[in-house]
Parts: C-alpha cells; structure tokens; sequence
C-alpha cells in the first residue's frame, strides 16, 4: 500500500508538473546576442546598404549616359544635315559650333563611362 502512494504521488507531481509546462511558451533556444554578433550585424547591414547603393548610382550612371549618349545622336545628325546644306566655299558657324559641342559631349560621356569603372 506504501508503494501505491508513492507511486499515486510521483504520478501527481509529475502531472501537475507537466501541466504547469503545458501552459508556458517554449523557450527561446537561440543565445542572446553578444556584441561581436551585434558587430557584425552592423557590418551586413552596412554592406547590404552600399551595395543598394552603389546599385541605384550605376543605374543613374547608366540612365545620364543613355540620355547622353541620344544627344550626341541628335547633335551629330544636325551636323550631317547642316555639313550636308553647305558647299565647299561655304562652312557656317554654326557647323562649327555644333562640332564643337559634340566635342565637348562626347568628353563628358566617356569621363562618366571611366567613373564607373
């Protein structure tokens, strides 16, 4: 009969125990953060951020030189049409000055290719 008891015993202590367990979340198994973990945290974030950054600059890059590069297209089509109006005795100005700013463009637009390279 002694041994009824202890047993009815352990049996309830080990049921209200595991009622008590049932109700409470589990715990947390993932160690709290130290600051060599915080460290590094910071330096993926940082990265992870130059990186988007230096993405959306390249594209703005890429978008200045394609908005660019069509002027030249246009700048250099004028030059034909106005290179194509004049006759050997005649050059006007403005030829020249267009030569000139397709010079000048076309400078700017290879400076923008080399910075990002």
């Amino acid at each position: 009969m002694r041994r009824y008891l202890i047993l009815l015993t352990v049996l309830l202590l080990f049921a209200a125990t595991a009622a008590r367990l049932k109700g409470q979340q589990r715990p947390d198994l993932t160690p709290p953060m130290t600051m060599g973990d915080r460290n590094d945290t910071d330096a993926r974030f940082r990265d992870e951020l130059r990186r988007k950054q230096e993405k959306e600059l390249n594209l703005q890059r890429q978008q200045r030189i394609k908005k660019d590069t069509d002027r030249l297209l246009e700048l250099a089509t004028e030059l034909k049409q106005n290179v194509d109006k004049s006759n050997e005795n005649t050059l006007s100005l403005d030829v020249v000055r267009k030569a000139d700013e397709i010079e000048k463009l076309a400078r700017e637009i290879k400076q923008k290719m080399r910075d990002g390279m």
